[in-house]
């Protein structure tokens, strides 16, 4: 009896340890809650000490599963209090008359370039960590082809801005001022791979364009950008960087600023005045960007005053204006294999047609080396590619090679808006390099000949 009374007495004694000890972790009757103590201790962790405190007095005093709770929705009330004091702090109170898509943006143009003057500012932008927009000269990119190089690799944008600048020979004849544009336009393609979708106009467009213009290079594919402010650079010569900067900085209406500088030479205090206008910009939280063709164009309106250029013929229109869109369109690469040689056009430079891919007879011959001439006698042409020497007649729809003199063969070369076009199959064989196998991918369709 005495060993069974000692058993009960030891069982009793851990019996009521057990309960003092449930009892001060704050559980009534031993019951277990662990989704109450899972919250619990999830928000104690993150409650303000003043909600610490007050889950702690509740616990220390009082057993109930009542006030048990009380202390977790206390605690979880301290943690949603600090949650908005924070947000309140860190969200700046929204402006009620702000207009949240209207972000400031200032676009630095520079403009006659390039010349030796083009690399200061370059070397300013690159310190500076921002981009410009470079409206080049065909001329001046002829002659200065490695800073071209130096823009394009630099991430800046360019654009076409005529071949010579000379208002006599581009605002008489819409023609005569398309012809600088795609002359500007191949010789930048040849340096950078790419074609400048943007033009300004020299002078800009007010009093020059009428709006035919407009339409016309619209049509072309072309985005025509004026500007909204004028730093006077270019008002006479030896503008003082002062008066640049002033001009540069006037106030415009909207979010946009677009800024006329010039980089050809002559124009020392405007590389001068360069970083003084680029810190007033950065200064009134200005963003700094490039134009692209995607952006809605600031344009002069179309004066009456404005030359009345001469309309060009519907025929020349879809010839030259309406077939050039397609250069700017996505689409595949045509790429051609022709021995160690490789040359590509991309879309819009070559047409398909009936199954057929036809490209321009010149374009292929002097991209793979070859030579072309035309015979005006004979209206033929020419052709020395691959060490054969063929020609072409677009009028009789044949292509004679040198070993069957006096036996043309029948090919669709043709004449489009005055240029020769041809079947690429027709051009690749002439010239010793027949057609073996035409693969398509997603971006590129690839010829590879003999």
């Amino acid at each position: 009896m005495n060993i069974v009374a000692r058993v009960a007495s030891i069982a009793l004694f851990f019996g009521v340890l057990a309960l003092l000890i449930t009892v001060w972790a704050g559980f009534p009757g031993g019951e277990t809650k662990p989704d109450d103590m899972k919250v619990y201790m999830e928000q104690a962790l993150l409650a303000p000490a003043s909600a610490t405190g007050v889950q702690t007095k509740a616990l220390l005093g009082q057993s109930g599963e009542t006030q048990i709770k009380q202390a977790v929705y206390t605690a979880a009330a301290g943690k949603q209090a600090a949650s908005a004091a924070a947000a309140q702090a860190q969200i700046p109170k929204a402006d009620p008359k702000a207009d949240p898509k209207a972000e400031k943006k200032v676009y630095l143009t520079f403009d006659d370039g390039p010349s030796d003057l083009t690399l200061e500012v370059l070397d300013i932008l690159h310190k500076e960590g921002i981009k410009g927009t470079f409206f080049v000269l065909g001329e001046q990119a002829e002659a200065r082809p490695e800073i071209i190089n130096r823009i394009y690799e630099e991430g800046h944008t360019i654009g076409n801005h005529t071949y010579d600048h000379r208002y006599d020979k581009l605002y008489g004849h819409f023609q005569d001022f398309w012809a600088q544009i795609k002359k500007t336009e191949e010789l930048i393609r040849l340096i950078t791979g790419e074609r400048p979708q943007l033009v300004r106009a020299p002078g800009g467009t007010a009093g020059h364009f009428d709006q035919s213009y407009f339409d016309l290079m619209e049509q072309g594919g072309y985005r025509v950008f004026d500007w909204n402010v004028d730093s006077g650079d270019s008002k006479r010569r030896g503008v003082p960087a002062k008066d640049i900067v002033k001009g540069a900085t006037a106030k415009v209406s909207g979010s946009e600023a677009i800024v006329l500088l010039h980089d050809s030479k002559g124009h020392e205090e405007s590389v001068k005045a360069l970083p003084e206008i680029i810190g007033y910009y950065k200064k009134q939280g200005y963003a700094f960007d490039v134009l692209t063709p995607e952006m809605q164009p600031v344009q002069f309106k179309a004066q009456q005053g404005a030359v009345k250029a001469s309309q060009p013929s519907r025929q020349w229109i879809k010839d030259h204006v309406l077939a050039n869109a397609k250069l700017f369109e996505t689409g595949r690469t045509l790429a051609v294999e022709f021995g160690a040689m490789e040359t590509a056009f991309e879309p819009g430079e070559y047409k398909m047609e009936d199954g057929r891919l036809m490209v321009p007879l010149r374009a292929l011959s002097e991209r793979l080396g070859g030579t072309v001439s035309w015979k005006a006698h004979s209206k033929t042409v020419s052709v020395a590619l691959g060490g054969k020497r063929w020609e072409a007649d677009p009028l009789r729809r044949s292509i004679s090679p040198a070993e069957t003199w006096g036996r043309p063969l029948p090919s669709d070369v043709r004449l489009i808006g005055g240029t020769a076009w041809i079947p690429l199959r027709d051009a690749l064989a002439a010239s010793g390099h027949p057609v073996t196998r035409v693969t398509y991918e997603d971006g590129e369709i690839r010829v590879i000949t003999l």
